[in-house]
């Protein structure tokens, strides 16, 4: 097994990723202001419908009831599943008392940096 952390942080919000590469697989825990777990996706590869040649990826969420980190564990695991073509696990727990939508906007955004460092970083692996 292999692991890595990433960080982002933009103003005052900071996400962390700790990631394990396992075997082919690879499971990313995904934690920012009070950690815990809110949601978990699963995504594994497949040829994409629209041209087979693209790897595209299926998802499956769980969400704890209350919680909406769905959003950014579905939108992970699905890009670095196509990114990597491997299957991957995103647990996510994410959260700040009183976020604005403008907040949300960018721990989305921030996510979506990650996401794409997570793929540099686990091809050179």
């Amino acid at each position: 097994m292999d692991f890595f952390d990433i960080s982002e942080k933009k103003g005052s919000f900071e996400v962390s990723a700790h990631i394990m590469l396992i075997g082919d697989d690879i499971l990313v825990v995904l934690t920012g202001g009070r950690a815990h777990i809110g949601a978990v996706a699963i995504a594994q590869p497949r040829p994409s419908i629209e041209d087979a040649q693209r790897i595209s990826a299926t998802s499956s969420v769980f969400t704890h009831i209350g919680h909406k980190e769905d959003v950014v564990a579905k939108a992970m695991s699905e890009d670095l599943s196509k990114g990597l073509n491997r299957k991957v696990t995103v647990a996510a727990g994410i959260h700040w008392d009183g976020l604005k939508k403008k907040d949300i906007e960018l721990i989305i955004e921030i996510c979506g940096a990650i996401t794409k460092r997570i793929i540099a970083e686990a091809l050179k692996r």
